[in-house]
């Protein structure tokens, strides 16, 4: 076997739509990582601007970049996956065109995972950019819950920050990652995906930002800003259903409780009380509330929104 059969220890997967704006600098900062034993496969999910183009250029200059294509948009969620079930490696990244790593990334998350074999992720404390790659703000992550022994309290801190979902960009064991049921085809299916991968094991994270990610006009969160805009991104067959995504994202984490078999009947209970307590944080109680009323009043989007930013703000102190 040659050294360009065998397998690498990283998989990158990129899944892009319409990313001429930001994925020839997210493209260079991971070719340009000081770790080299990795691919990176890139599927666009049918854009229609100069992604392919884009793409193509960098699987000519380098042979570790892999472009598919789908012949039309089958949703965020099955895009993510596809890029997952297309690669090798011992280790899994999920990586945002419009997101950019530090070069010593790589290096760093794969060296600590090789030595740490109970912890299943590693990530890096995160640097926010703008649209002209300038810091504008640093977002800290506190390790040391997520590092803890005890699987019930790394679910705790988990499913109570799940407006921040950094992690998923982390590093991943990809024997860890299969036994999940990677983003499913439901609005914000990253959050679940997040705890049940804290329930298999531990996070570790660098202490160096070495994650840069972008806060733009056009990223999903600031053009879709309510949960109930977003359905058709995570799957085209949810246009024009009625969804309740706050009530799926309770009923997942129960569900991710349930798949994890390692887990006493007291770790369970512990887990499922830490679900019952998410009610409250983040108003999510309100959330919940207002799913039926976005179904049938769904011009309500806006004030519910407006609202919500008030409560936030009340919360803060401001």
């Amino acid at each position: 076997m040659s050294l360009y059969d065998a397998s690498p220890l990283l998989t990158i997967g990129m899944p892009v739509y319409n990313g001429a704006n930001f994925i020839d600098n997210a493209i260079e900062s991971i070719l340009c990582q000081s770790f080299t034993d990795f691919e990176l496969i890139i599927c666009d999910n049918a854009s229609s601007d100069g992604t392919p183009a884009i793409c193509r250029k960098f699987t000519e200059r380098d042979n570790r970049v892999q472009y598919l294509s789908n012949q039309e948009n089958i949703g965020a969620a099955a895009n993510f996956n596809r890029v997952f079930h297309a690669g090798k490696g011992k280790y899994f990244k999920w990586a945002a065109h419009d997101d950019e790593l530090g070069p010593e990334y790589l290096k760093k998350c794969v060296e600590l995972l090789e030595k740490n074999n109970d912890t299943v992720l590693c990530h890096s404390q995160v640097n926010v950019i703008n649209e002209t790659g300038k810091v504008i703000r640093h977002d800290s992550i506190n390790p040391y819950p997520l590092a803890s022994d005890s699987a019930p309290e790394r679910f705790n801190a988990l499913i109570r920050t799940d407006l921040d979902i950094y992690e998923v960009f982390g590093v991943i064991r990809r024997n860890v990652l299969e036994k999940t049921p990677l983003i499913g085809s439901y609005i914000a299916s990253d959050r679940p995906l997040r705890a049940e991968l804290g329930l298999h094991g531990k996070f570790a994270f660098l202490a160096e930002p070495l994650f840069l990610c972008r806060d733009h006009p056009q990223r999903s969160i600031c053009a879709m800003p309510a949960h109930h805009m977003r359905g058709q991104w995570f799957d085209p067959k949810l246009k024009g259903r009625f969804v309740f995504p706050h009530w799926r994202i309770l009923a997942e984490y129960f569900k991710c409780i349930g798949r994890i078999k390692e887990l006493t009947v007291q770790e369970k209970f512990s887990c499922q009380t830490a679900v019952l307590k998410w009610l409250g944080i983040h108003q999510n109680w309100a959330r919940l509330l207002a799913d039926p009323v976005l179904v049938f009043f769904p011009g309500m989007e806006s004030v519910l929104i407006r609202f919500g930013k008030h409560m936030a703000h009340r919360g803060n102190g401001d």
